[in-house]
């Protein structure tokens, strides 16, 4: 924590701003000192505070370990504190336990465990003995006791907090462009600063005087007002996200989101309803459709008496797998549980389906790696899982339900098996799911959100590639896919337990046609990140599940379902959706890039007055003296932090332009030749040139000659003009920022209220700066003259035309047609 606070106050631009600071006092600026640290410390205070809450995910896992637990020591049932249970301990659980190790279960009746929190895997999972579960998991049904095999740092959570911890954060686009903007920034003070104080003393200043002029003029030019504005423009957007469903932790993801190149999404619940129901079941002696409300029971089904029974058989066995169910609310018919089970427990509702009260036997538990789970009750044996898996362990070949099995998949089914057999008493539980003969194949809908396939238009409008990262079926995602629009005829299919070689990998998922990476593991996950981060592109990850963490980590920006993701998910999410739509990443991502938009806006804007600003002080220099100095250094900060920080803040309040989703994220530059051109070559030397004659034309007026020393009241009114052109030349500039494209005028008026009122506030300080006399007499200027205020206005004016006929011409290049 100590770690991240001084983090804040060690990046290159807080480092270039206390060197600003110590400069300021070398050169006796007190003042000037004391602005520039207040904004280092507020800065910093307000990021570590963002930082602080999104970095709490290997936090939440430890606080997944139970505060104690019920152990039996010397024969005794006891109550310990959860870290003084040690390897050897025999833990009693009961349902509602949260387990507090790695555990291998000597007893265990009926017990069911969710380890989603783990494993990623929603269902219920049965445990017996000889068979291990795992800390943080907790126990929904039974009671079981186990041997303590693994504690602390050598259990399967601490691994996964380990790899949490290893994934790093990469640096976002921003940060590394801003790094960037500083070290050019500090380059040209330093450079402009030598320069000038080297003349100074070339011009017979005193040494001192000489190398303090240099620093005043090195710390005139240090953006102070440029980290505030990019702090509160990404609050702003962070804001804003907020009210459309996303809700950022880190701010500095408001602008990675714009800059995201490719989206890894799952798919139920985010491009899916996960509203599931059984709408076509599959039986050898026939099929059938359904079709009903929601949960609810009724339903009408279509299927000859016998597919019926079959169904009925089917379901039955599907409920005595699975513990999710439906319950009657006031609101209607709810799923209590994975929704997928309490889909199969509406089915059997609708098909009358009679469940056996016969003993149960023996429970085999679902695992990722086996893919189904199974049931002995009386003398039959039920089995329920992925259909690979299922028929892999019938007798027959089934080449009819291959066909059916891929005929559901094709038309976006997801599909589970169900099996059965005989108890045959001595055989080993793995021998009990072998010879099993075929009762159903159940297609389950889970319907796309009807506004997936138009934000997935805009993902491809915008140059943003989008791939489908599930664990489902292949046929089943491959269908959903090409259903959304995501998959086109052409596009990547991969097995996420055989996946390609990084280089391949990245390739397929480049495709223009879309991808679609199906039974993926959440390893996988973080190896596809890592993969395309390294070939260049900037990640969106999803995910809901504890073992999702490292992945949402390593990727550039970490999506958590706010819904249905874990707590851990979400504290290693850059990016929590509140409603779990797709859609809504989408829409962050236009508000991420208006936010860059809004930073070239402001950057713009902040640049123009630094040239501005150095004008006077390369003219003195230049002419030896002979002409005075027009503005100093406390006048600089002045229009730093005083007249320019509430328009540069409005700029970046600007509302995105229509076509901000049809440029391709790797076009985007915070600074380029065309921005550098039009802030540095035409309007900050048209406020230069439009500031210095102003400052000329009033002390000319006065009586002033070349060479001479003005009298010190004429060089205050004079210097007051020039410091007046300037802030309104910054005023028009302001309203010039809003559009690269289209002059000034052309926009309207009230399109953003901030900048009126900001431009306003500015006005009344420039008057008060120069009107009032103890701030007057600090700064060193005074009310200009008629003719000064003239001057002033007419610089204002200038810098509007000057824009105006930039913005013309490039138009005329950009439309001219080519050869």
């Amino acid at each position: 924590m100590i770690g991240q606070l001084a983090g804040q106050f060690t990046h290159l631009l807080a480092v270039l701003l206390w060197v600003a600071a110590g400069l300021a006092l070398l050169a006796g600026q007190p003042p000037l000192a004391v602005a520039i640290v207040f904004i280092i410390v507020l800065n910093a205070v307000f990021a570590f505070a963002q930082e602080l809450r999104a970095d709490r995910s290997a936090e939440r896992l430890q606080r997944m370990l139970p505060v104690t637990a019920r152990v039996r020591r010397d024969g005794v049932p006891r109550r310990l504190p959860g870290e003084q249970v040690v390897r050897g301990d025999v833990v009693l659980l009961t349902s509602g336990d949260r387990v507090p190790a790695d555990l291998v279960l000597v007893t265990s009746p009926a017990l069911a465990v969710d380890e989603s929190m783990v494993t990623g895997e929603s269902a219920a999972v049965r445990r017996s003995s000889g068979e291990r579960v795992l800390a943080g998991t907790f126990v929904i049904q039974g009671e079981a006791e186990g041997t303590v095999a693994a504690t602390g740092a050598r259990t399967e959570i601490a691994a996964i907090a380990r790899m949490t911890r290893a994934a790093r954060r990469p640096p976002s686009p921003l940060h590394r462009q801003l790094g960037q903007v500083v070290r050019v920034v500090a380059i040209i003070a330093i450079i402009a600063g030598a320069a000038l104080g080297s003349g100074g003393l070339a011009m017979g200043l005193h040494p001192t005087q000489a190398f303090l002029f240099g620093v005043g003029v090195a710390v005139a030019l240090v953006p102070e007002g440029l980290l505030p504005t990019v702090t509160l423009s990404l609050a702003r957007g962070a804001s804003l996200m907020a009210r459309r469903n996303a809700l950022v932790r880190r701010l500095d993801a408001v602008e990675t989101l714009g800059a995201t190149t490719i989206i890894c999404t799952d798919k139920t619940g985010t491009l899916t309803q996960n509203r599931m129901a059984v709408v076509e079941v599959w039986t050898p002696v026939g099929a059938a459709r359904i079709s009903g409300e929601g949960y609810a029971p009724e339903a009408v089904v279509e299927a000859t008496p016998e597919v019926v029974e079959r169904m009925r058989t089917a379901a039955a066995a599907a409920r005595a797998c699975t513990s999710g169910r439906v319950l009657r609310t006031e609101a209607g018919w709810r799923p209590d549980g994975d929704p997928m089970e309490a889909a199969l427990d509406a089915w059997g509702h609708r098909v009358r389906a009679v469940d056996d009260d016969a003993p149960v036997r023996l429970r085999q538990p679902y695992t990722a790696d086996r893919l189904l789970s199974s049931v002995a009750v009386g003398d039959r044996v039920r089995v329920l899982g992925a259909p690979e898996a299922v028929l892999a362990r019938c007798r027959d070949p089934q080449v009819t339900a291959q066909r059916a099995l891929a005929a559901l998949t094709a038309r976006g089914r997801r599909v589970i098996a169900v099996a059965g057999g005989s108890w045959r008493p001595g055989a080993a539980p793995d021998e009990l799911e072998q010879d099993l003969d075929l009762i159903a194949l159940v297609g389950i809908e889970d319907p796309p959100r009807p506004d997936v396939g138009q934000a997935l238009k805009a993902c491809h409008e915008a140059g943003i590639r989008v791939a489908m990262v599930t664990g489902d079926h292949p046929g089943t995602a491959v269908a959903v896919a090409r259903e959304v629009g995501l998959l086109g005829e052409c596009g990547a299919v991969l097995d996420g337990a055989r996946l390609p070689p990084d280089e391949e990998l990245v390739a397929a998922l480049e495709s223009a046609d879309g991808a679609v990476v199906a039974r993926v593991s959440p390893a996988a996950k973080l190896q596809i990140a890592r993969a395309l981060r390294q070939h260049g592109h900037v990640v969106a990850m999803t995910g809901d599940g504890v073992n999702d963490a490292p992945a949402l980590r390593e990727a550039d920006v970490g999506v958590a379902m706010g819904l249905s993701g874990s707590d851990v998910a979400r504290e290693a999410a850059d990016l929590v959706l509140l409603d779990d739509h797709f859609a809504t990443i989408v829409a962050a991502i236009e508000l991420g890039r208006a936010t860059f938009v809004n930073v070239r806006r402001f950057l713009t804007y902040h640049l123009t007055d630094n040239v501005a600003e150095l004008a006077p002080f390369a003219v003195w220099a230049l002419s030896a003296g002979q002409i005075p100095l027009a503005i100093g250094v406390l006048q600089v900060l002045a229009l730093d932090i005083g007249t320019d920080l509430l328009p540069a803040l409005a700029l970046g309040a600007e509302a995105p332009s229509p076509r901000i989703m049809l440029r391709s994220p790797h076009q985007r530059r915070l600074i380029d030749p065309p921005l550098l051109l039009r802030s540095l070559g035409l309007l900050g030397l048209t406020e230069a040139l439009a500031a210095m004659t102003a400052f000329l034309v009033v002390l000319g007026r006065g009586g002033w000659s070349w060479g001479a020393i003005p009298d010190p009241a004429l060089l205050a009114t004079a210097s007051g003009t020039a410091f007046a052109t300037i802030v309104l030349a910054q005023m028009a500039n302001a309203f010039a920022c809003r559009s690269e494209s289209r002059p000034a005028w052309r926009l309207p008026l009230l399109g953003n209220r901030l900048l009126l009122m900001a431009v306003a506030v500015e006005l009344g300080l420039l008057l008060a700066f120069l009107a009032f006399p103890p701030a007057a007499a600090l700064l060193g200027g005074s009310l200009p003259p008629p003719l000064g205020w003239l001057a002033a206005l007419g610089g204002a004016l200038l810098v509007l035309l000057v824009d105006a006929t930039q913005k013309a011409v490039r138009r005329r290049v950009i439309d001219r047609p080519r050869p």
